[in-house]
């Protein structure tokens, strides 16, 4: 049935569905979605929101224009229905648990599910909540007349004043439900991450950042919402219970959970304070969900040694933290914790549900958190013009700690003209201009001396957070900040905040505005202290994963005073998000210590420390890129010589980036002699790009950079084309990359001769940049390898391809596994690459290839003397293709194997083709 028919049909359901029993929550989410996609104009949006006017009027006239509009416009509102139906997942799961059974009935009556569906939703090891997930997800894949047949049957149940209640709750969980609901959406109100600049509403201002099933998961890769954060998707352990979102420091990951509790306000139950409610927590656990930021920073390493499995005995924090992620304690309830994906330990991820990604933000996501954050239209687009303008702070706004403090500093970031920031540290000392300009009430200027002026509060907040740093310490005490020399001048500045601490409520706790500040004032004070012993910077640099207590006596020793030195350091040490803060704050040290500072710092510190401490930097990056450098081994013989970085590449790279002294990266790879630089999976995004772009054109020979499996996406894409011209071969598999970004990348390639080979496999490609392939065909006749595999490559793309391989020579790998090219896509490709004398292999596996276009294939066999291996796994291909490509195999001896597995054949048909032709490969 049509969509156009569909929505004329069953106008009665979808009145039902969008006036969501008169609410007009439902009805305006479908209209942003509408107007997202260009279906509906503003104007219409306007005569659809009458103030005043009935939500089902409202509904009414949206069919009404629906229908008018063509059979388009009426599949994109059940699209967009459908999508408001999945964004209430939760409250839909807890309306048919419990009812289960009846919602089976009705979809069954209806035609919508068999037998055999039903059975899959209803097996007796799945829990009432998980059939109620099984059934979404199921009439999720049967389509829009299978979703308005279970919205139908929950309005109908909710509307019946006969129906019972799914679950009926204990009066004391019904008053706890209400006080916990209250509570938390207050709590959760305004934006708390970057507290104490403004009261910032989460609703107004939260802007969604890139989520993704974690890489080695399995899953292709694909957008999540925070509905799909606790679904099904992505899941490696049915059985554990904890979800673990990972993300770099400053990616967003407090703030989500954040808005997810604003959201699931009136769905969660915790801490129990009455037995009853006790009780009924632990009978029902699946009305539970914990949720835990920063484990990372948790100052006990994760063991699973200590079990304690019963919720009435009492036990230290650690075990009870330790035996909820385990699942010992409270098992069936949902935990989700947060954390930066290095720290997690191998004995933790064994009991991990899942692990999503936090990516941060896209190029949409900052220009939407800018215009959210200034609500002045004007002054927003001059702050995104300024931003684009600026390639390399732009990447940077892809962290969403850098977008804030870009966006709250506008002012002093129009002000810079042609020095505008282009490094995490220029960013930082950009904020550390604001606060203090703004606490001086704007009598300070660029340029006048703000920063000797502050030494003294610079001093002792670095001091304070230096200290609890090596001490994993976030939170600090009003003695601690006394002892320290912090002064309520100092709190006042802005950069400490109030924070809770539940283990003494009564006095007074701080932390710094977010951690990658506090590693910020750490090296402040390291740079300003004339104090501070000669091996200092080196002992930072060489910061490992088991750090020992040299590192106290060394690096904090000359600097703190007794009352302030890190308490209870053992032997054997920090762990790795102390490591991972250490080398951030190492990475301000490198930019403070840069000579583009100079003038600035020496407002507060001699000419001559700041010297010797910048050749203390130049000398512990050097060493360390040296000893990476010796660690290659040598090449297998009769392969390539390659290196695969490790993280710490990547940070001392970025550390020489914030220099910004072309001929000390330059110094860095002279020695770097490899065929291959493999970076995969090591958390690569955008401002890694630019950092690795920075160092790596000055390589003295071309090298292969291989990328796969990070989070380069378009942004890091057009980071990445200083150094494409250094390049032999590019792979980019796995990386969030869309048309655009490869707009950027092919405009530059076609220019790049010694560029030869592409990689893009799993990424976001439509038939939008096949013309631009194309043309790079066209125009680069030594160009040998395009691999383009699990993209969304139709065969109008694979047309556009064949017009750039009918004049391209020289072309010998071509790859377009998991598109959907199709009969006409594969005979376009087949008559493009006839006669080819270059071609060597060639895969269309998963296309939908049938028997027509095996048969044009047959003729690429046949007429070329190259072509060695031709994957056609997973297609529609029948015997009578099979015939045509066995025709084509007698007249050419050259090809090597033909890969055919599964294909529409028999178990009898792959026996006689097989003996009838061996490279035939089933």
């Amino acid at each position: 049935m049509g969509a156009q028919r569909l929505v004329q049909g069953q106008r009665e359901e979808l009145l039902r569905a969008l006036c969501s029993g008169g609410s007009a929550e439902g009805l305006e989410s479908v209209v942003d979605l509408l107007l997202a996609w260009d279906v509906l104009l503003w104007e219409d949006q306007q005569g659809l929101s009458v103030p005043g006017r009935a939500v089902c009027a409202g509904a009414r006239g949206l069919l009404d224009l629906a229908c008018a509009k063509g059979e388009t416009a009426c599949a994109l509102l059940l699209a967009a229905l459908s999508q408001a139906l999945r964004r209430d997942r939760p409250r839909l799961v807890r309306r048919l648990r419990g009812g289960v059974a009846a919602a089976l009935r009705a979809l069954l009556e209806s035609g919508s599910f068999t037998v055999y569906d039903c059975d899959e939703v209803q097996l007796l090891l799945y829990t009432p909540a998980q059939q109620a997930r099984r059934l979404l997800d199921l009439v999720q894949s049967k389509g829009e007349s299978a979703a308005l047949v279970l919205v139908q049957h929950i309005q109908q149940t909710v509307d019946s004043p006969t129906a019972p209640d799914q679950e009926e709750l204990p009066a004391e969980c019904l008053l706890y439900q209400k006080k916990l609901r209250s509570s938390l959406s207050a709590q959760s109100q305004f934006l708390s991450t970057y507290g104490g600049t403004g009261n910032l509403s989460l609703d107004d201002i939260y802007t969604e950042g890139l989520l993704e099933v974690a890489q080695g998961s399995g899953e292709a890769q694909q957008p999540l919402g925070l509905e799909d954060i606790l679904g099904l998707v992505g899941t490696l352990n049915e059985e554990a219970d904890t979800v673990l979102v990972s993300g770099e420091a400053g990616s967003g990951k407090s703030t989500l959970l954040q808005r997810l509790h604003l959201l699931w306000a009136p769905l969660l139950l915790a801490r129990p304070g009455q037995d009853l409610l006790f009780q009924f927590v632990l009978d029902h656990p699946h009305t539970v969900l914990f949720t835990f930021d920063g484990v990372d920073e948790f100052r006990l390493a994760f063991s699973d040694e200590r079990r304690h499995c019963s919720p009435a005995e009492p036990a230290p924090v650690a075990t009870l933290l330790f035996n909820l992620l385990q699942g010992s304690l409270m098992s069936g309830a949902r935990k989700v914790a947060t954390s930066r994906p290095e720290a997690v330990t191998p004995p933790l991820r064994r009991y991990l549900r899942k692990e999503v990604s936090l990516r941060g933000f896209s190029a949409e996501g900052i220009d939407c958190f800018v215009r959210k954050h200034h609500s002045d239209p004007g002054m927003a687009a001059r702050v995104l013009g300024s931003l684009r303008s600026n390639t390399a702070l732009f990447s940077l706004c892809h962290i969403p700690v850098f977008c804030w403090i870009v966006s709250q500093c506008s002012g002093e970031l129009l002000g810079y003209g042609s020095g505008s920031p282009r490094t995490i540290t220029d960013v930082y000392l950009m904020v550390l201009q604001h606060f203090l300009q703004r606490w001086s009430s704007g009598h300070l200027r660029v340029g006048s001396g703000w920063v000797q002026g502050n030494v003294g509060t610079a001093m002792h907040l670095g001091q304070l957070a230096l200290g609890g740093l090596e001490s994993s310490r976030y939170t600090f005490s009003g003695a601690k900040l006394q002892r320290c020399g912090v002064t309520e001048e100092d709190i006042c500045a802005g950069f400490l905040i109030h924070s809770k601490d539940l283990s003494s409520p009564d006095s007074k706790h701080y932390e710094f505005l977010h951690v990658t500040m506090q590693c910020f004032f750490a090296a402040l004070f390291i740079v300003l202290n004339n104090d501070m012993d000669c091996s200092t910077i080196l002992n930072l640099f060489q910061a490992r994963r088991r750090l020992n207590s040299v590192l106290a006596r060394v690096c904090l020793g000359p600097c703190l005073s007794a009352s302030c030195l890190p308490e209870g350091v053992q032997e054997g040490g920090v762990e790795e998000a102390e490591r991972l803060n250490l080398q951030l704050t190492a990475t301000f040290v490198s930019g403070l210590l840069s000579r583009r500072h100079r003038d600035l710092l020496l407002q507060a510190c001699p000419g001559p420390t700041l010297e010797m401490k910048y050749r203390q930097v130049v000398r512990a990056l050097s060493q360390g890129m040296g000893k990476h450098f010796r660690s290659i081994p040598r090449p297998v013989q009769g392969e390539k010589k390659s290196m695969h970085a490790m993280p710490e590449f990547v940070w001392l790279i970025k550390c020489i980036y914030e220099i910004q002294e072309s001929c000390i990266a330059k110094n860095a790879v002279a020695k770097l002699k490899v065929e291959h630089l493999k970076l995969t999976y090591c958390s690569i995004g955008p401002v890694e790009c630019t950092a690795l772009a920075y160092v790596l054109q000055h390589l003295t020979s071309c090298v292969g950079l291989q990328l796969d499996y990070n989070s380069v996406g378009d942004v890091g894409v057009e980071q990445l084309l200083p150094c494409l011209d250094i390049c032999h071969s590019i792979y980019l598999r796995h990386n969030n990359i869309s048309d655009e970004g490869i707009s950027k990348l092919i405009e530059k390639g076609i220019r790049c001769e010694n560029l030869k080979k592409i990689a893009l496999f799993n990424n976001k490609l439509t038939d939008a940049c096949t013309q631009q392939f194309a043309d790079l065909l066209k125009k680069r006749h030594n160009f040998l390898s395009l691999r383009l595999g699990n993209n969304y490559i139709t065969a109008v793309g694979a047309e556009q391809l064949a017009e750039g391989l009918r004049c391209n020579r020289s072309l010998k790998y071509l790859g377009l596994w998991g598109n959907k090219v199709k009969d006409q896509g594969a005979e376009a490709l087949a008559q493009a690459l006839q006669g080819s004398t270059s071609l060597v292999w060639l895969s269309l596996v998963d296309n939908g290839i049938g028997s027509s276009g095996a048969h044009a294939l047959a003729g690429l066999i046949e007429s070329s003397d190259m072509l060695e291996e031709l994957w056609l796994s997973k297609n529609c291909i029948t015997r009578e293709g099979v015939e045509y490509l066995l025709q084509a195999l007698q007249k050419n001896t050259s090809v090597k194997a033909v890969w055919l597995r599964g294909n529409e054949l028999s178990p009898e048909d792959i026996e006689e083709v097989s003996q009838r032709e061996s490279r035939l490969t089933f």
